[in-house]
């Protein structure tokens, strides 16, 4: 487990080591807490009041959602990142989950992994802007939301590199691993939905300012967050039509090559047809077929095949069957 505690006071940023007396101080207190073992993490929600329920979730794996207790607001989203690779469906779209504790001037967020979202806002807070921690807890926990939200954008910008490339195979070429590939992007698609959904919902709760802990000034910030996640949510949508058009697209050239297929070999049948028919009506040799002793009767068979070959493929070819 790391644990990392600061303080932003008018005298500037200290780093703290006891977390009781750092949630005393005067000042915004940020506590971080990565990779936590069960015991530490009960030490941490000892310190800060936090619910054992909530310390159940941030454990577990639920869906992101805001709650509201006496003296701080538990909010819960997920990080999430798009590994490429040959790995299963389940493991394209890695999700941490990140709980945030805000109290009226301390924030405690707990990590499963260091994660690099968080990590950028603790670089910029601890060492190149700490002016950002003096601003609030609320104005905190609202750069981490923003910058979890900001990846988002990252991953549906990497869908949408390979629906334009799905989109050109399938004009150009269309395999079977481009049907494949559609139906993979399609499921990222749907992990996203279900993470984008409840994530809005959570937002929201925060951006009408309904917890405590949210200040008017911040509460804006959190708007702008929300109206991310909508507009996430719309590119979602948008990227689901438009692999369903690749797949429609798909589908049909399918459809045209295997009627195409079908035509030339209803051509070919229906040149063999009176063939076959030919050859087996004078293949019977009865006695008393009277071209049997016909000198001339074998050419004369075969110019009239030929002939009607040529007839019917000259029929084909005018009304573009060929």
């Amino acid at each position: 487990m790391t644990t990392d505690c600061v303080v932003y006071a008018a005298d500037g940023l200290a780093e703290w080591t006891d977390l009781e007396a750092a949630r005393d101080a005067e000042g915004t207190t940020w506590v971080r807490v990565t990779d936590p073992t069960d015991e530490e993490l009960d030490s941490v929600a000892d310190a800060y009041d936090i619910h054992a329920l909530e310390v159940e979730d941030v454990r577990g794996d639920v869906r992101p959602k805001v709650e509201e207790f006496d003296e701080h607001t538990f909010v819960l989203v997920k990080a999430a990142t798009l590994q490429r690779g040959d790995v299963a469906f389940a493991e394209e779209l890695h999700v941490q989950q990140v709980g945030l504790f805000l109290g009226d001037d301390w924030l405690v967020t707990v990590e499963p992994e260091r994660i690099e979202a968080l990590d950028d806002v603790w670089e910029r807070v601890h060492r190149e802007e700490p002016r950002l921690a003096s601003r609030g807890a609320d104005f905190t926990a609202y750069r981490c939301l923003d910058r979890v939200v900001d990846d988002y954008f990252s991953i549906l910008d990497d869908i949408e590199d390979d629906i334009e490339v799905v989109e050109d195979e399938v004009v150009d070429a269309a395999g079977e691993d481009v049907l494949e590939r559609i139906n993979d992007l399609r499921r990222d698609l749907l992990s996203v939905r279900r993470l984008l959904w409840p994530t809005r919902e959570a937002v929201g709760v925060l951006a009408r300012g309904d917890p405590e802990q949210i200040g008017e000034d911040a509460e804006k910030y959190y708007r702008d967050v929300y109206d991310h996640l909508v507009q996430l949510v719309d590119l979602v949508e948008t990227y689901r039509d438009l692999t369903s058009g690749a797949r429609d697209i798909y589908l049909n050239a399918l459809s045209m090559s295997t009627n195409d297929a079908m035509k030339k070999l209803t051509v070919v049948a229906t040149v063999i047809l009176p063939l076959t028919f030919v050859a087996g009506v004078y293949g019977m040799n009865f006695e008393y077929m009277p071209e049997l002793a016909w000198q001339y009767g074998y050419p004369a068979v075969m110019v009239g095949m030929g002939a009607m070959a040529l007839i019917l493929v000259a029929y084909f070819r005018r009304e573009d069957w060929v």
